[in-house]
């Protein structure tokens, strides 16, 4: 008997049990689908991050107070000061800008409205450092900083809250019992890592120490972070090293640095390999229901066997041989498989896009996982169908035609 003949033979006699079929396919659909759909919804995350990231502004570096046990112990000493940034400006050949920052979180009032919101204070070098863009009205200038003016631009959202359709400039608002003066309103900018970034509020770093925080240092004016632009991408690394330096001796470090640099590429590798992780456990986790399908298969198989005894010992007696049983039977386990394969593949394809229509997760459909899903869900029919297949090719003819 030839393979094509035996294709036919077992696609008509599972096309016979059209509902046992099915309930023998679904962990295999099951699984291919969980596959594909973890892999593709983890890449889909790891590019929204990377995206994210890139938002910060280009060949970014962040100095942030305390070095890393500090910050994993959540103790951060403040050691920045605006004068580490002005040196930096002033003494650090691979850099193009400085921006240093100062946030808290404060209510803002207009009229009889109030919301909870993000305070920056910033100098005018942020919207280039972190490109960001400007709607309406102007950014805070070098003057706004010098004279610790009360001038405060304002996120779409803030001003979606506050005025809805209105035009906020010139109008004046309260931030913690302080008049500031609307000079412009920032363009829409996005969340970044679950943060509204539109959301907030910017005012002229002095002002900010000054009127808002209140807080002073012997060594100057102090600030949360430092973010710091380098010419260009082949300028990072010695960007990094030479702000270290500086850093060091301005604040006399002779052991352990009292800061950490971060640029984009170390937290993106890191963010990487999260979500690499996270992929691969998701993954993993799916590629269970893979194996617990394979052994539905074996299941079935097995009862198959029992309930076509007299099948194979009629077919026997009249001159099949044993490998055309075991053919016969692994052909059956593997159109199972298979196509329980294709259709969890097209069920996991159809998810994995409608999460990207729906969501802002950039889902992608990963052939690489497509491809193992297939072959591992056709690797288990051929696996599994083994033992219920030798068993059927293993039967004496008479006994199974008594057994009828």
């Amino acid at each position: 008997m030839d393979i094509l003949e035996s294709v036919k033979m077992a696609t008509t006699t599972l096309t016979a049990n059209k509902l046992r079929s099915s309930l023998t396919m679904l962990g295999i659909i099951i699984g291919n689908a969980s596959v594909i759909a973890m892999v593709g919804i983890g890449q889909g995350a790891q590019r929204l991050a990377s995206e994210q990231f890139e938002s910060l502004g280009p060949n970014v570096l962040f100095i942030l107070p305390g070095n890393q046990n500090a910050q994993r112990n959540r103790d951060l000493p403040r050691t920045l000061v605006l004068e580490d940034a002005q040196a930096i400006a002033r003494q650090v050949p691979s850099v193009r800008e400085v921006a240093p920052q100062i946030q808290s979180q404060q209510t803002v009032t207009y009229r009889n409205k109030n919301t909870s919101t993000q305070i920056f204070g910033v100098t005018p070098e942020f919207l280039t450092v972190r490109s960001f863009d400007v709607a309406k009205g102007r950014f805070i200038s070098n003057e706004d900083i010098k004279s610790n003016n009360q001038v405060v631009l304002l996120g779409s959202d803030v001003v979606n809250k506050m005025f809805g359709n209105s035009d906020p400039i010139g109008e004046r608002i309260r931030i913690r019992n302080t008049s500031f003066t609307v000079i412009g309103v920032m363009q829409p900018k996005g969340s970044f890592l679950g943060s509204n970034q539109d959301d907030a509020v910017y005012i002229p770093l002095t002002t900010m120490a000054n009127r808002l925080r209140g807080r002073t240092s012997p060594y100057g004016l102090l600030v949360d972070f430092i973010a710091v632009s380098a010419k260009d991408t082949n300028s990072i690394g010695a960007a990094q090293f030479q702000i270290g330096n500086l850093l060091r001796l301005r604040h006399k470090i002779t052991n352990q640095d009292d800061f950490t640099i971060r640029t984009q590429r170390d937290v993106l590798t890191i963010v990487g390999t999260i979500t690499n992780g996270l992929t691969l456990m998701l993954a993993a986790i799916a590629g269970i229901s893979l194996l617990v399908g394979g052994i539905g298969v074996m299941n079935i198989m097995l009862v198959s066997v029992t309930e076509r005894t007299h099948e194979i010992g009629l077919r026997k007696a009249i001159g099949a041989t044993e490998q055309d049983i075991l053919i016969q039977f692994m052909i059956e386990a593997i159109i199972l498989s298979a196509v329980g394969g294709a259709i969890g593949t097209l069920i996991g394809v159809g998810g994995v896009t409608l999460v990207s229509v729906v969501s802002p997760l950039k889902a992608g459909i990963s052939p690489a996982a497509i491809l193992v899903a297939t072959g591992v869900s056709g690797g288990i029919g051929l696996f599994f169908g083994v033992v219920p297949a030798r068993r059927a090719a293993k039967l004496d003819p008479i006994v199974a035609l008594r057994s009828a």
